[in-house]
């Protein structure tokens, strides 16, 4: 219970500052009442998939994968919706145009997406082309695909 609840105040802490090192992290959680020792703080940091990007104030900050996540996963989403033209499907396969030198692009937002039924695809300039493991899963997922332009 501790570890969830100290580990949930490291997110809340970098969320809101500017925080370059494990000691810096250790200062924040004593002053909240956590009392941490740096080498605690080394776990966490690894358990939360922490990483370095670069700070306004200070060269580097600790930041939290899943927000990373979360902001390229909302901008891939408004490229899909922007550049998919039409999907297209056929027996196993779906077709998906897309304006002219998007075809990659949408290939990594589809990809991302970790559907089972989808084996493979294969990005053109302005077309992918995805494989599905049987006939039967295509109109789910174009309707899943479709749900994304809306």
């Amino acid at each position: 219970m501790q570890r969830s609840l100290r580990q949930q105040k490291i997110l809340e802490i970098i969320a809101t500052k500017e925080i370059d090192t494990q000691e810096e992290l250790c200062a924040e959680l004593n002053k909240a009442n956590f009392n941490v020792t740096q080498a605690t703080i080394s776990r966490d940091v690894k358990d939360l998939k922490l990483y370095k990007v670069a700070g306004i104030q200070k060269k580097y900050k600790y930041a939290s994968f899943d927000s990373y996540v979360d902001s390229v996963t909302n901008r891939m989403t408004n490229l899909f919706k922007g550049c998919v033209l039409a999907i297209r499907p056929a027996n196993n396969l779906i077709l998906v145009k897309t304006m002219r030198g998007n075809g990659s692009t949408v290939g990594v937002f589809v990809d991302s997406l970790n559907i089972d039924a989808i084996i493979g695809s294969i990005a053109g300039d302005d077309t992918l082309l995805i494989v599905l493991d049987s006939n039967e899963h295509t109109q789910a997922v174009v309707e899943m695909l479709k749900e994304y332009l809306s």
